[in-house]
């Protein structure tokens, strides 16, 4: 593998340690701030999930000193378990962010260790936003260096390369220098898993949790002069060498030119990203007037292995493994026209209705795709076709637009969660962050 004069990991942490705050677009903060706001509310919304609640008992029962907040409990634990908890909780319910050059989630991955970083060492909201979009770019250069080869290998990207954009994240709200930046890679580097094999279990949301608090564990050890390679990344025996992937050129030469946040995808369905199109295509498909259940004879969908590798559920029974199911996402969507939180109740879930409608679709690999698309094809007893197309992730709507949708949805998220009133203080905290001093406000 070739390598630029500096090697690939030191690279990187010049772009982490060089970034200019001021230099950054007030449009790309704009569009964190959006993120942000996003992963706040669907936090605050997976904050009870029974996996949720496991990993602040074990919390508990570890102890340790009260230094970041567990958001939507009232109470505080030590930095590195805050990041563990509220990680998790942002991936509870598949509700959050995805990056098609980051192969994953990267909000879940970046926000919690941040956050927490942020509360105890009292970081003002420009620090939080800067170090934000620094580990998002960093973390979709080496998703690009990886490739979908990665991913169908059978490693989770969100924790994988999560891991690795949490450190940068944080190395960068520290301010660590140089050296301490490109340990900190590599300590995260040393620490990267997370196995798609586990999608439908309490296991994926865990691996958000691990990469943050991963990242941010890497940091604080490099600035206590920790050390690791200079070269974990590109090096033999390496990330990349170990996890498939190999140095993008191209991708390297966008740091401190583009930013990739333009092209975040927030979710509008309660589940995972790559039963979106199939969700979006079906509705196109039945149009304005559906055709009644019993008079459909088939649904055909046709998607990427990509997809199908990671919902991959055909006869689900909880409202977990319902996520990552494109017949139950499809029946779901055609039936109900709801695709939101309750849609993914376990008995929602094995309602005959539903499970009868699921078994007259299939679902086939397109081996040409390597993308989120798919099509929708469905037949009515009657012998009429109607088809139809998506790929949300070309899709992404425009600022304005992700800002209405996102207002709507964090409101609609956190105010059962915390009430109308703090909901509103932590909106308008949230969207004017780069003037506050103190985040306080955040974790009050």
């Amino acid at each position: 593998m070739s390598e630029s004069p500096e090697g690939m990991t030191r690279r990187i942490a010049r772009f982490v340690v060089e970034t200019d705050a001021a230099a950054i677009p007030a449009e790309i903060r704009e569009h964190a701030k959006i993120a942000l706001l996003d992963w706040y509310g669907v936090t605050l919304a997976g904050k009870d999930d029974p996996l949720v609640l496991k990993l602040i008992r074990l919390a508990d029962t570890l102890g340790g000193r009260e230094q970041a907040t567990i958001l939507g409990h009232g109470k505080k634990t030590q930095v590195c378990q805050a990041a563990l908890v509220n990680g998790a909780a942002s991936h509870a319910l598949d509700y959050d962010d995805t990056l098609v050059s980051f192969l994953g989630h990267p909000s879940v991955a970046l926000f919690p260790g941040l956050l927490a970083l942020a509360e105890w060492r009292k970081f003002a909201g420009i620090d939080l936003l800067t170090a934000y979009l620094v580990g998002f770019k960093v973390g979709a250069v080496l998703g690009a260096c990886s490739g979908l080869s990665h991913y169908l290998a059978g490693w989770h990207s969100t924790s994988t390369i999560g891991h690795l954009a949490s450190a940068a994240a944080c190395a960068r709200l520290l301010r660590l220098d140089l050296k301490a930046t490109v340990h900190a890679i590599g300590i995260a580097a040393t620490q990267a898993s997370g196995l798609k094999r586990v999608f439908g279990t309490m296991c994926k949301p865990f691996h958000a949790g691990k990469a943050s608090q991963g990242g941010l564990l890497a940091a604080l050890l490099a600035e206590e002069g920790f050390d690791a390679p200079h070269d974990t990344l590109e090096g033999p025996q390496g990330f990349f060498d170990a996890f498939r992937g190999e140095k993008n050129e191209q991708a390297l030469d966008t740091l401190g030119v583009t930013w990739d946040i333009e092209n975040l995808a927030q979710k509008y369905h309660a589940s995972c990203h790559f039963t979106h199109s199939p969700i979006e295509a079906a509705w196109k498909a039945v149009g304005t007037s559906p055709p009644n259940p019993d008079e459909i004879r088939s649904i055909r969908v046709r998607t990427s292995k990509a997809a199908l590798s990671a919902a991959h559920h055909m006869d689900p029974r909880t409202g977990l493994a319902a996520k990552f199911s494109i017949p139950y996402c499809v029946a779901n969507a055609i039936l109900r026209g709801d695709t939101g939180l309750a849609a993914f109740q376990d008995e929602r879930v094995n309602e005959p209705s539903v499970r009868a409608l699921m078994k007259k679709i299939s679902v086939e690999v397109e081996e040409q795709r390597n993308d989120l698309g798919a099509t929708v094809e469905v037949v009515t007893q009657a012998g009429e076709v109607r088809s139809a197309s998506s790929d949300i992730l070309v899709e992404v709507v425009p600022l304005e637009v992700k800002r209405k949708k996102i207002l709507a949805k964090f409101e609609d998220l956190s105010r059962p969660a915390i009430g109308a009133g703090r909901a509103a203080a932590v909106e308008e905290a949230i969207l004017g962050i780069e003037r506050l001093s103190s985040l306080e406000v955040l974790f009050s």
